[in-house]
């Protein structure tokens, strides 16, 4: 029999961003755009990515490891308020098995060069998932790779 239990952390993450709000904001809720910086982890496949950012809306992302295994990330919009704010919950599974559940929080705060960020998850990690940090790592990633995508030359292919 496998052992229950939950353990609750909070992470937050501010970021500022050399972009216009609009960009930053659309590179969430714009399928084709979220998909070039979300997820991505050098060598892992890609198996499915569906997204639907609205209120109700919901998304999914499927990614294959090298080794492997799959992460799967599960998400459902529960308020979306164009270019300030989203709010979503979602869980994350290795393989079959669910690690996480979370709800999440994303403010947008125009500034005089760019765009404030403020994400703010609460997760729950389950049955003894012993994360060490790796969310939180993880998430840093992303937010890099958002940068990447929000800051690129439009001259230039992303």
């Amino acid at each position: 029999m496998t052992a229950r239990s939950t353990e609750h952390t909070t992470i937050t993450i501010e970021r500022h961003f050399k972009a216009p709000l609009p960009r930053v904001f659309s590179a969430w809720a714009i399928p084709e755009q979220k998909q070039q910086w979300f997820g991505y982890h050098g060598d892992w496949k890609q198996l499915d990515f569906q997204l639907d950012f609205r209120t109700g809306g919901s998304e999914s992302n499927r990614v294959a490891s090298s080794d492997g295994v799959v992460h799967a990330y599960q998400a459902r919009y529960i308020d979306v308020v164009q270019n300030e704010r989203f709010i979503y919950a979602f869980d994350m599974m290795l393989d079959s098995k669910r690690i996480s559940v979370s709800l999440a929080t994303v403010n947008f705060i125009p500034t005089s060069d760019g765009t404030k960020m403020i994400f703010t998850e609460q997760v729950v990690f389950l049955d003894g998932y012993s994360d060490n940090g790796s969310r939180l790592m993880g998430t840093e990633i992303g937010f890099d790779n958002l940068r990447l995508y929000v800051e690129a030359d439009d001259a230039k292919p992303n």
